[in-house]
């Protein structure tokens, strides 16, 4: 019998190629396979001679055994010993002798495939020994979805060669039990002393502290400078108290209610949602910066905020390193499971525009979410099947042992920072309390809490496995435990007879050069124009082509009509004044982000900032060839995303005080679908967390007979959310007033977040272009008059904002109608009142009109009414509406008539 019909006998006709591919190339099978194949090869070269055929019993269940490695490799983790209160599902997991064709009787038989896990030519008795040790133990490995055959065999070599023990040196296990026990005893702590307070207290997941600990401590050993951590409530004083450095007495400070509010700036928030951020030394002496960013209540909406924020520092801080600074986000399992942001996060993880050099995943599993198990929580088997889409490899853990946590912990940090890819561990634990400390948990799960009730803490479990060791004596833990114990007691008395002066948070260093803003900084803008010598080098980037490049025949016509509006004309159009704008901050030095769908282009094609060869489809920038050392223009086409896009953006000028950073809508109304992150952290941060933030959005919005999705970016919700100069929101009506808004956002000495209800067919209007001078001279206009009417004859003034302008500009001049005044809101919030009345003076008796194209329950009306209150303003617009526009191009047609009729009216 010949090689090839005893192999194609044996296992069909898959093996039979399977080996072929061995012979011709070893390195194209799996590593599993190559092993399998040389002893295959060895077995016939000492027992295959003078004839003698190879007994096929033996050779068939070498690949048997081999089958038998590869489905603990793939289903052990179904079968691991995670679950620290309660029985596992049956996965219906075949891992037996017999259902691979084997038996007791084989247990004896050595094969050679026992290479591949570590333990030679080996009895199946002890190559299953291995596997159960490796497989069934208290980490289940996931990890052979992974398709990337180099991350396979390193991840496989972790598994089979280092986490067969994960027993620490006697350094490591110190450590351990000494963040346990600060862990576990502070919950215990504020459990009696803070009876019925609120704090989602982290009980029966306390080896998350060790695993901070560790992932910290092993990043700055592989030189991470910088480590910036998003969470929910869960668990989060611990971590500020036992990772952050918080000091117990100012968290017993916020129980004590001892903070004076007369002191504190902005409403503020409660202690569950606070960030915090300190230099931490490790224990190998490094210097770390860890950051604990604020968050709301939405679960998981931290998270794009986190992955912006170490990008921002990645580019801003780091040259682009993305091994300086790293994610860790904590999630918990029903979130992890039900909240799509995390799929849109996942989905951003290796994008080019979104990477920030890969995510340490944590998930806190308590098994429930409030009080819903996870049968009614999700349909996959774990909360973090997710990781699949990017094939991130899982460790679930068993919650009650500290030292398997440290492992993964390690283990993941590892992998990070070797392939600068997400990583997810997956912490099963309890929580012994009900969702808040106040809730009763039996009402739901009574079975469940009479596990837990009876359930040691993993402090109990862990310090009972050293005294087991012989690793500690029962008196020294005893010790531990009192000492920690009467500390927090001590720093709680002093607090009590002391309370603590209030203390501001702490300002990241590089927003110290900034101010909080007061209302009178918005009374005049600053100074924003650019020198003539800037506007040329701009042009001449912009006009330029490479030698050889072959664009497009409209983009051929594009660049020869910027060159004649730089040149010959002297005027500029949206786009030109846009990407004017880029240019000089780029010169400047300053960063320029810009993200969103189909930014390069524009979803109007007006922005074309960068342009495709037509026979290679290279792309050029001309923005990033103004001058040599210059910032290059940084926007990226985003994933098909709002919530979290716009999260990360949020995140990144977060990290970025000096940088223009910016989303921009496909359509206004599809922050809609980003709403949370505008409610949550864009309008209220200042107030709540004493954050603030220069991001602009850019929302197209005007009614052009596009239906009720692609008229409207909903005014009327940002201008509900305005107050105590939280945020700039304008619609603004010329390319020069664009231009000054972008470059005042950098140029004010404190941030804002922006909302421009920016144009759609405004971008190609022949009205809708500036003069040079306007660039080169002067600033943001928030209020532009009428030049047309004739001031003393003025009977009727219409205010208004936006695209409706030239509706109206285009009536007064097609009539030559000079008593009908048009004036112009170009910044909605803060409202410019001084500037309105000063203008408004010079039209004495006339009758004042507020005219836009919304609805009347929609747009600025009411908003414009607060301020207004003094005067008898009148509304004209369209009729109040459930819905924002008609999908009728007609009916559109007439209703936009009828409104600019009636402006006019005498």
């Amino acid at each position: 019998m010949d090689k090839y019909s005893y192999i194609s006998n044996a296992h069909g006709h898959y093996l039979d190629e399977l080996y072929q591919s061995y012979q011709q190339d070893p390195s194209s099978v799996d590593e599993s396979w190559r092993k399998f194949f040389e002893g295959f090869e060895f077995s016939l070269q000492k027992y295959g001679e003078n004839g003698h055929p190879v007994t096929e019993g033996v050779s068939f269940k070498e690949t048997q055994v081999r089958n038998l490695i590869h489905a603990y490799r793939s289903r052990g983790h179904l079968k691991s010993d995670t679950n620290p209160v309660r029985q596992r599902r049956d996965h219906n997991v075949k891992l037996s002798l017999d259902d691979f064709g084997l038996s007791d009787k084989d247990l004896d038989t050595e094969f050679e495939v026992g290479t591949v896990v570590g333990v030679g030519k080996a009895p199946l008795r002890k190559i299953v020994e291995r596997l159960e040790k490796i497989y069934l133990g208290h980490i289940g490995f996931e990890y052979m979805h992974i398709r990337d055959s180099e991350i396979l065999d390193w991840f496989k070599h972790k598994c089979e060669k280092e986490a067969v023990d994960t027993t620490p040196d006697n350094a490591t296990k110190q450590r351990i039990l000494s963040k346990l026990n600060e862990a576990v005893v502070f919950e215990n702590f504020l459990h009696t002393k803070f009876l019925g307070q609120k704090r989602f207290s982290l009980e029966g997941g306390e080896n998350t502290i060790p695993a901070l600990d560790m992932i910290i401590n092993t990043a700055a050993d592989f030189d991470v400078k910088e480590v910036v951590i998003g969470m929910a409530h869960r668990g989060r004083l611990n971590v500020l108290a036992n990772i952050m450095g918080k000091t117990y007495e100012e968290i017993f400070s916020e129980f004590e209610g001892t903070t004076d509010p007369d002191l504190t700036m902005g409403d503020g928030d409660v202690k569950y949602h606070l960030g915090y951020s300190s230099r931490i030394k490790t224990s190998t002496d490094k210097n770390v910066y860890v950051k604990l960013t604020p968050n709301p209540s939405h679960l998981e909406a931290v998270d794009p905020v986190v992955l912006g924020y170490t990008r921002g520092q990645i580019d801003d801080e780091y040259d682009g390193d993305t091994r300086k600074a790293m994610s860790i986000l904590i999630h918990g399992d029903a979130a992890v499971a039900g909240q799509g942001l995390v799929y849109e996060i996942i989905q951003m993880s290796e994008l080019e525009g979104y990477t920030s050099g890969g995510t340490v995943h944590f998930v806190i599993n308590n098994q429930v979410g409030f009080t819903t198990d996870y049968d009614d929580a999700r349909s996959s088997i774990y909360c973090t099947d997710v990781a699949k889409i990017i094939d991130a490899p899982v460790l679930h853990i068993n919650g009650d042992d500290p030292e398997a946590v440290v492992f993964a912990a390690k283990l993941a940090v590892e992998y990070n920072q070797k392939f600068g890819k997400d990583i997810f561990i997956d912490l099963l634990c309890y929580r012994r309390h009900g969702h808040n400390e106040a809730d009763e948990p039996k009402f739901t799960q009574p079975k469940l809490y009479n596990l837990i009730a009876k359930h040691p803490n993993p402090r109990e479990i862990y310090v009972k496995t050293l005294i087991d060791r012989g690793d500690i004596d029962e008196e020294k833990a005893k010790k531990l435990d009192k000492e920690f114990r009467d500390l927090l007691q001590d720093r709680l008395n002093d607090v009590k007879q002391k309370p603590l002066p209030y203390k501001p948070q702490k300002i990241e260093e590089e927003w110290e050069q900034l101010k909080r803003a007061k209302p009178e900084d918005f009374e005049q803008s600053p100074d924003t124009s650019i020198d003539q010598k800037v506007v040329d080098k701009v042009a001449k980037a912009l006009t330029t082509l490479p030698k050889g490049f072959k664009p497009l025949k409209q983009i051929e016509k594009l660049i020869k009509d910027r060159k004649a509006s730089f040149l010959e004309k002297k005027e500029l159009n949206w786009a030109d004044a846009e990407l004017l704008a880029y240019g000089s901050l780029l010169l400047e030095q300053k960063l320029v982000r810009m993200s969103g769908q189909d930014v390069k282009r524009g979803t109007f094609s007006h922005r074309h900032s960068y342009i495709f060869d037509a026979n290679t489809n290279e792309p050029y920038c001309n923005l990033n060839h103004i001058e040599e050392g210059q910032q290059k223009f940084r926007i990226f086409n985003s994933l098909l995303s709002e919530f979290g896009v716009l999260g990360f953006e949020y995140g990144y000028a977060m990290a970025t005080p000096n940088a223009l950073v910016i989303w921009e809508a496909q359509f206004g109304d599809f922050a809609n679908g980003a709403q949370v992150m505008v409610d949550q952290f864009i309008t209220s941060a200042e107030s709540k967390w004493q954050r603030m933030n220069g991001l602009v959005m850019l929302l197209p919005h005007g009614y052009e007979g596009q239906g009720p999705e692609h008229s409207n970016a909903r005014p009327e919700r940002f201008l509900q959310l305005a107050a105590e100069e939280n945020l700039v929101a304008a619609n603004i009506t010329t390319p020069a007033n664009f231009f000054h808004l972008l470059r005042r956002q950098l140029t004010w000495n404190f941030r804002k977040p922006c909302v421009v209800f920016s144009p759609k067919s405004l971008l190609r209007h022949p009205k809708v272009v500036s003069p040079m001078n306007d660039f080169t001279k002067g600033k943001f206009s928030e209020v532009i008059g009428d030049d047309y009417a004739t001031a003393k004859s003025v009977r009727k003034v219409l205010l208004c904002t936006g695209k409706i302008y030239f509706d109206l500009q285009e009536e007064q001049e097609k009539k030559k109608i000079k008593d009908v005044a048009i004036v112009r809101i170009e910044q909605l919030y803060p409202f410019p009142k001084k500037q309105v009345d000063a203008l408004l003076k010079q039209y004495k008796n006339a009758k004042l009109v507020w005219v836009q194209e919304e609805p009347a329950n929609m747009g600025y009306w009411s908003f414009v009414l607060r301020f207004m209150s003094d005067t008898n303003l009148e509304l004209i617009s369209r009729k109040a509406s459930a819905s924002p526009a008609t999908g009728y191009a007609k009916v559109h047609k007439i209703e936009q008539s009828r409104i600019v009729e009636k402006a006019f009216e005498k």
